[in-house]
């Protein structure tokens, strides 16, 4: 019987706790008696949270001083469904993803082989150290947390991301799973990035200046691709784990291997939708497999640009704007366009208020690194652009 109130092998329980080390002892309990959870993202509106809990019905929330109980759970399979966590991608329409004790246990043990590929040729030792400082309601933060509960590794777990604490508290050496955006406030605070392991960074593309930022400061820079409904990165810098195969169907990465979700919860026809008849995962992404086997997204494929008869990847022009000196933050989009089909649109965050950038200056600077008709025909000044809780940009959600 578990220690926890309503908690039990055939419904939900959900995790409401800030982050810190107390989530290791309650999943700990929930792993170890096979009790299926839910982590409930503390960065979330009370609105937002409530609709993922009404979606998922667990049986009690955890939270850091009771349990709260509900009426009516709806059922669990533990095998099918250990873990579920909610995504709500860029779209902002929350679904449940289920995770197998499987699928589960499959993505961190391959996973020590995969970094051990990408920065020495030997299979990195579960007794390395770990610090976390992502949520546990991120995939990437959850993984690490499963190291210790799964292969005992040993992980110094913070409350929170701050870059002078993680460089003073992480142990020597220890490896950390970040998201670009904790890159780039380190890069920023030149941290002596030297004294960590593998910077394992995921949920968005590492610009190659960011890259070269953190290898400055002795940083060994390790990108990972992958979905919550992968479990995770599948493959690192390209790399696809083992026993993991990927194909390319008309634009679309299709994805299959044993780390992939069993479904999303409550939702049949959207599970559908996210299979092929033989069994692989719709990626939503956009790339191509090289002759060597490694995969490159190019972004989103609902978020491609076709102006007249180009293409244009707003993830490109994204990175190259980010380099003119006057802007702090971008976003690029398609919006409609009478001659063109779409415009290129650039919505800017300006370094400066009194000293914003032009349109012509814009222009100028991406014409100068990629193709012309990849530059912006629009320009908006804002003030921020809309992320999610992760800091992954929400596009579809930009002023029209």
């Amino acid at each position: 019987m578990s220690r926890y109130l309503g908690a039990s092998r055939e419904v939900l329980v959900a995790v409401d706790l800030p982050p810190g080390p107390a989530w290791v002892d309650v999943l700990w309990d929930l792993w170890t008696e096979g009790v299926s959870f839910l982590p409930l993202d503390r960065r979330l509106t009370d609105r937002e949270r409530r609709v993922v809990v009404e979606l998922a019905r667990p049986a009690c929330i955890i939270t850091e001083d009771d349990e709260v109980l509900f009426a009516d759970p709806s059922p669990i399979d533990p095998e099918r469904a250990a873990i579920v966590m909610g995504t709500s991608g860029t779209a902002g329409a929350p679904k449940l993803v289920e995770l197998s004790r499987a699928a589960v246990s499959a993505a961190v043990g391959l996973s020590f082989g995969a970094l051990g590929e990408s920065v020495g040729q030997v299979a990195l030792d579960p007794s390395e150290p770990w610090a976390s400082c992502l949520t546990p309601a991120h995939v990437g933060g959850l993984l690490v947390l499963l190291r210790r509960l799964i292969f005992a590794s040993p992980v110094t777990v913070l409350e929170g991301f701050d870059a002078a604490t993680l460089i003073e508290q992480a142990p020597a050496g220890a490896h950390v799973a970040l998201v670009p955006a904790m890159l780039r406030r380190l890069v920023e605070v030149d941290a002596d990035l030297s004294a960590l392991g593998v910077l394992l960074v995921g949920g968005g593309a590492v610009d190659p200046e960011l890259g070269a930022g953190a290898a400055r400061l002795g940083g060994r820079v390790v990108t990972t691709y992958g979905l919550t409904e992968t479990c995770g990165g599948i493959a690192y810098d390209g790399r696809l784990f083992e026993d993991t195969q990927a194909r390319v169907a008309e634009g679309q990465i299709e994805l299959h291997g044993p780390t992939l979700m069993g479904g999303y919860r409550h939702d049949p026809a959207a599970t559908a939708a996210a299979f092929t008849l033989d069994g692989w995962l719709r990626t939503g992404d956009a790339g191509v497999i090289g002759d060597d086997g490694l995969v490159t997204v190019h972004g989103r494929m609902d978020e491609l640009i076709r102006t007249g008869a180009e293409t244009v990847w707003p993830q490109e022009v994204e990175r190259v704007l980010r380099d003119h000196p006057k802007v702090v933050d971008v976003a690029v989009t398609g919006r409609p366009d009478p001659e063109w089909g779409q415009r290129v649109v650039a919505f800017v965050v300006a370094a400066r208020e009194d000293d914003p950038p032009t349109l012509e200056e814009l222009r100028a600077h991406v014409s100068e690194r990629i193709a012309r008709f990849k530059a912006p025909k629009h320009l908006v000044l804002v003030e921020g652009l809309p992320r999610t809780a992760s800091g992954k940009l929400r596009r579809g959600a930009l002023p029209g």
